[in-house]
């Protein structure tokens, strides 16, 4: 099946993906959060979603861009995710633990095994639907059109600007998103050119947020715990308040630091794209 000639020019394939890919995350988020009230349901279902969302992407994507879609190939899955994950998990641990030592995070107790496989679960669809809109639909077509440069930045600030919904978003954690996270997450595409490195780092970093620090991810109240019963303490510059850590300046940071080494690499390996149009 051909893609119908109304879609062909990249702005209207753009808004036609990001629509698409939006109404699914505002569908299915809600529901991976419902399920992660059990841990069973929340692994089960959320990872349920994941696939659902990746089987979607490679079918309308494909359909309307007629063309493989390499950059979730299954070779590169096992690796790219793990890869991800692990790099999340240890940069949310740096996190913390420059929080803690600024005396700006209190543990007064601890959560539950099962609140932390839930919320494990419940990650990997959030990571999975985001990344699908903002690196595998905003940025890679922004990319392709008006080069690296304004696809970091115009997915950053959409990004970023997304989490002013959340119940605790403000402003502060809404920018500090934007450079930390969408930044991070759009060079860790242009480096390794496929999206199971952003998805497995989006899901670490929000797993060891709430997963196994008990602290609120990105001023959402649709978490459901973690290992730990975590609580912000003094300035909010430091601890990040009621946004969670990632509205602390020390995630801005790491997440500046980290995405220019990243960056730098992709460069050397000519990675990093002009505008198609100069």
């Amino acid at each position: 099946m051909t893609t119908p000639r109304r879609l062909r020019p990249i702005g209207l394939r753009l808004l036609f993906l990001f629509v698409a890919f939006l109404a699914l995350d505002l569908l299915l988020a809600p529901l991976a959060a419902l399920a992660a009230r059990n841990p069973v349901t929340g692994v089960s279902v959320g990872f349920a979603i994941a696939a659902g969302a990746l089987f979607l992407y490679s079918r309308l994507v494909g359909w309307v861009e007629q063309r493989p879609t390499t950059e979730i190939a299954r070779a590169s899955l096992r690796q790219g995710v793990l890869r991800g994950l692990w790099t999340g998990v240890a940069l949310f641990f740096a996190l913390m633990l420059l929080i803690t030592v600024s005396n700006g995070w209190r543990f007064p107790g601890y959560g539950s095994a099962g609140d932390m496989i839930a919320t494990f679960g419940l990650m990997a669809a959030i990571a999975t639907l985001e990344e699908l809109l903002f690196r595998g639909v905003l940025f890679r077509v922004v990319e392709e059109w008006a080069g690296t440069v304004v696809a970091l930045i115009v997915s950053g600030l959409l990004f970023g600007g997304l989490h002013l919904l959340n119940p605790g978003g403000t402003v502060w954690g809404a920018a500090a998103i934007a450079v930390e996270a969408g930044l991070l997450l759009g060079a860790s595409y242009v480096l390794f050119r496929n999206l199971w490195v952003p998805i497995g780092l989006h899901w670490g970093w929000n797993f060891a947020e709430s997963g196994i620090f008990g602290a609120t991810t990105s001023g959402s109240d649709g978490t459901v715990g973690g290992l730990l019963l975590g609580q912000p303490h003094g300035p909010a510059i430091v601890s990040g308040g009621g946004f969670g850590p990632e509205a602390s300046i020390y995630a801005v940071l790491i997440g500046v630091v980290a995405s220019y080494f990243l960056l730098r690499t992709a460069r050397r390996r000519g990675l990093v794209h002009r505008a198609s149009w100069r």
